[in-house]
């Protein structure tokens, strides 16, 4: 299991790549590069807009319930 310090590291450097991609290779390698970490769902939603803050904000919030 991955802690919680290692994921929002992860978080923060696979939003900046992403953000930073201009190809579909480039999405490609940085996906390989993160799932293990972040998984698919994570990766997803940065992909398509979701802020690191937001998904670190949203998992302290699950992990508190």
């Amino acid at each position: 299991m991955t802690s919680a310090q290692d994921f929002d590291v992860s978080l923060r450097e696979a939003e900046r790549e992403l953000r930073e991609a201009q190809t579909a290779d480039d999405v490609r390698r940085i996906w390989r590069k993160h799932f293990e970490k972040l998984g698919h769902r994570s990766l997803g939603r940065l992909l398509t807009g979701l802020s690191a803050a937001e998904l670190q904000t949203s998992r302290k919030t699950n992990e508190e319930d």
